[in-house]
């Protein structure tokens, strides 16, 4: 679960921050002393993230910093629609101005798109899920942003899930010797996922005790009858003799074909284009009367 409350946040927070003051702003001893008020206002249409951490930015540089949502994340708006106000120090709201809105701004894309692409499942019960492909640094945002969208999460990192990648696979026994090596060195709640190329590789690992099964670049046509092949196979047994069901997930679509591969039975559709080939939506903040 994507926690945004985590003291890790902080520290990112930090980092962002120092990035963009260095040695501190050089513009500011321009500006008026005392309280200035600002707002956020959409440049365009989409869904909104990043409330909780726009908080977090504001307060990082002065805890006296007001911050009043006008929207949540996850909510609709339209092009000249107010999202948010702030009250505060005038030098803090023109230092954090250009961190909030740019993270606010990319993870208000990567809401907007996974929505486009999770309505495109409506009514299917195939849920789309993200993958590791996300900028370094901000994978827990990137990933909350997808959850906001109405997506799920995959794996946050390595070690929430083994999963046997085909890198992984060429630098074993086999497919069956991987999992049992796995299964004997991992924690006992730890799932194992078989990133399978062939239908004879997913069949292999549904025999071998995989948890779930991730079909990577396999036609709808083979889907189609594969699918209920491995939940039959997960169904009569594995290779300690237990009915069980397998998580079944398609992977390398193109999101045009999502309805398509949906068809074919599938649990989950992972796809890294929701991070990878979103926009971002446009904001500004437009300063007040002062007060």
């Amino acid at each position: 679960m994507v926690d945004l409350h985590s003291p890790m946040l902080n520290r990112l927070i930090d980092a962002w921050l120092d990035e963009d003051l260095g040695r501190g702003d050089l513009s500011q001893p321009a500006l008026n002393k005392g309280i200035g008020s600002a707002y956020w206002m959409a440049k365009q249409r989409g869904l909104f993230c990043g409330g909780e951490l726009i908080k977090r930015i504001f307060k990082r540089l002065d805890p006296s910093v007001e911050i009043h949502l006008l929207i949540h994340d996850g909510d609709a708006f339209n092009a000249g629609e107010k999202l948010l106000n702030l009250q505060g120090p005038k030098g803090a709201l023109i230092a954090g101005e250009r961190t909030a809105l740019n993270l606010a701004m990319h993870l208000s894309g990567i809401t907007t798109t996974t929505a486009t692409l999770v309505k495109e499942l409506q009514g299917t019960g195939v849920r789309l899920a993200d993958t590791r492909k996300t900028t370094p640094g901000l994978r827990i945002l990137e990933k909350y942003a997808v959850r906001c969208g109405g997506g799920v999460n995959h794996r946050l990192g390595l070690d929430d899930a083994a999963m046997l990648k085909e890198n992984h696979l060429a630098w074993t026994s086999g497919i069956t010797a991987a999992i049992q090596e796995v299964r004997k060195n991992a924690p006992w709640p730890s799932r194992i996922i078989v990133e399978a190329e062939t239908p004879q590789q997913a069949e292999e690992a549904v025999h071998a005790g995989a948890d779930g099964i991730l079909l990577d670049e396999m036609r709808p046509d083979i889907l189609h009858s594969l699918v209920p092949k491995l939940r039959a196979l997960a169904a009569n047994g594995s290779a300690n003799g237990l009915p069980r069901q397998v998580v079944l997930e398609a992977s390398g679509v193109n999101p045009k074909d999502l309805k398509e591969y949906a068809a074919c039975g599938v649990d989950l559709i992972s796809s890294s284009k929701p991070i990878t080939n979103s926009s971002w939506i446009d904001f500004s903040m437009r300063f007040k009367e002062v007060i």
